[in-house]
């Protein structure tokens, strides 16, 4: 089950710096009890989906259901439920419906899609429904392992697949060209502008990927100040996520594509 993706923001190796790899809360402490909810319409795929959460997390509980259905009743009779894994192939309903009810009604409870659908548009439809993360089939596990990881860390991060989101931003950026009526120079500059000078340090570092610990690093400055540096760039973007900043930068053209591509990890 899984992918290359794209992060927003940070590495592996930064949160293994903070003992996060594994599903280890921190240094020294002991695993937490996890509850997942693998959604699968295939028992036998269901069923290795919690073995392999369990097996990644010590003392994790994995509930399974059939259906979108059936994970709403789960939900209502096991409240607790830490994030959902969903397989949207095995769906026979609208792929993107499934995933809007489940994260309307879980709240802030993140869903992790898995799909083989490689498709720019499936993707970003997926993310916008309320996705955590959109993770490939035909990846290693490796990269579904470290995606969970970095999600339960509590990390303001969305996984999607490299290729699609690379083809997002190209057409977001052919989308806003000439029509737009002002040259990409002059939108990038207007992007700036909106920015102080401070915000936009943090803004280039969190296209170039690098979490709020190491953007703290970078400047010399506490990570409780880059926090709050960041909510104000993300509100004078109007974006909810790191995705959504590198997006809104893709837009308004600012840097080269060539940049853009280095925001993003295998």
């Amino acid at each position: 089950m899984m992918s290359m993706t794209a992060r927003f923001p940070g590495t592996v190796s930064s949160l293994a710096e903070d003992g996060l790899e594994n599903g280890i809360a921190g240094v020294g402490a002991s695993p937490r009890h996890r509850t997942f909810l693998v959604v699968d319409g295939q028992a036998l795929v269901r069923r290795g989906a919690a073995l392999m959460l369990t097996t990644q997390f010590p003392g994790a509980s994995a509930l399974e259901a059939g259906t979108v259905e059936e994970a709403l009743t789960q939900a209502m009779s096991a409240p607790g439920i830490d994030l959902v894994l969903l397989d949207l192939d095995s769906l026979s309903g609208s792929r993107v419906e499934a995933i809007a009810q489940l994260t309307s009604a879980l709240g802030s409870v993140p869903v992790v899609a898995v799909s083989a659908v490689q498709e720019g548009d499936e993707v970003i439809a997926s993310i916008r429904a309320g996705a955590r993360a959109y993770v490939l089939k035909t990846g290693p596990t490796e990269v579904l392992e470290r995606t969970l990881t970095l999600i339960l860390s509590g990390e303001n991060y969305v996984a999607m697949p490299r290729q699609a989101l690379t083809a997002a931003l190209a057409g977001v950026r052919g989308a806003s060209g000439p029509a737009m009526g002002q040259a990409p120079a002059n939108r990038e500059a207007a992007l700036a502008d909106r920015l102080t000078e401070r915000q936009q340090d943090i803004f280039r570092l969190i296209l170039a990927g690098c979490s709020n610990k190491e953007i703290a690093r970078e400047l010399g400055v506490l990570e409780g100040t880059v926090k709050v540096h960041v909510r104000a760039v993300m509100q004078k973007l109007g974006a909810k996520n790191r995705t959504q900043v590198a997006v809104a930068a893709a837009r308004s053209g600012f840097g080269s594509m060539a940049f853009m591509a280095g925001t993003l990890t295998n």
